[in-house]
């Protein structure tokens, strides 16, 4: 099985994407769902961040409030650099235990939707692909503002916020250009299933896996037959 990474921009129809992945059968894990599940009350990393940050971060019904974390970590690298430091790892280990269970179901690949893929760069040496959901800049304020209601200049500040969606196509191995139809957008998705699905760059590692796991049973085997008497 091998790892596929998936990002776009803010409007680009990077979720509608995946849904299309889904729809198709495949393997998808939400970082950011992830992220939402590891701050839960009763995880470690929530008891973790009430430590740090006060009780002044919690809901009445003791969530984490993300707008006022947002606002204290705001503009102070040391308080984000702590958060992270609380919340990656446990979305790291959750990362590690859906990959394996989609393993264990017999995937050959898995998507990961990361939102930050290249601006953090610190998954991207686990993806054997990248995949970009990219739309032009004039297409993408347009719908940025017909979605969520906004003027232009509110939407162009937030898409000026972050990386641009060109400079992401550039890096990224594929791109699925969604700046026109959707019926176009959804046969690109199609085709690149159908080719991820031929890939045999899933084999090495099963084949490994299975390899290690018939040594594994060989040596139990004759140590079962070592320890116990003979007839």
């Amino acid at each position: 099985m091998f790892l596929v990474g998936l990002t776009g921009g803010i409007a680009s129809g990077k979720s509608s994407v995946v849904q299309v992945f889904q729809q198709l059968g495949c393997a998808v894990i939400d970082v950011d769902v992830i992220a939402r599940h590891v701050v839960q009350p009763g995880y470690p990393a929530h008891r973790r961040i009430v430590e740090a940050f006060g009780t002044e971060v919690l809901l009445e019904n003791g969530d984490i409030n993300r707008e006022v974390l947002g606002d204290l970590i705001f503009n102070q690298p040391d308080r984000r650099h702590l958060l992270n430091a609380i919340t990656h790892p446990e979305i790291g280990k959750e990362m590690v235990k859906e990959t394996f269970k989609f393993f264990l179901q017999g995937y050959r690949y898995v998507i990961l939707d990361i939102p930050l893929l290249f601006e953090t760069k610190k998954l991207l040496k686990y993806m054997k692909h990248t995949v970009v959901v990219y739309c032009d800049r004039d297409t993408q304020l347009a719908r940025l503002m017909h979605r969520n209601n906004l003027s232009r200049e509110d939407a162009e500040a937030r898409i000026k916020a972050q990386l641009p969606l060109k400079d992401k196509a550039r890096m990224a191995r594929h791109v699925l250009d969604n700046s026109g139809e959707w019926s176009v957008t959804k046969r690109q998705v199609i085709l690149l299933h159908a080719k991820l699905e031929r890939s045999l760059e899933y084999l090495p590692l099963r084949l490994g896996v299975l390899t290690g796991l018939a040594v594994l049973a060989s040596l139990l085997y004759l140590l079962t037959r070592y320890l116990l008497p003979s007839p």
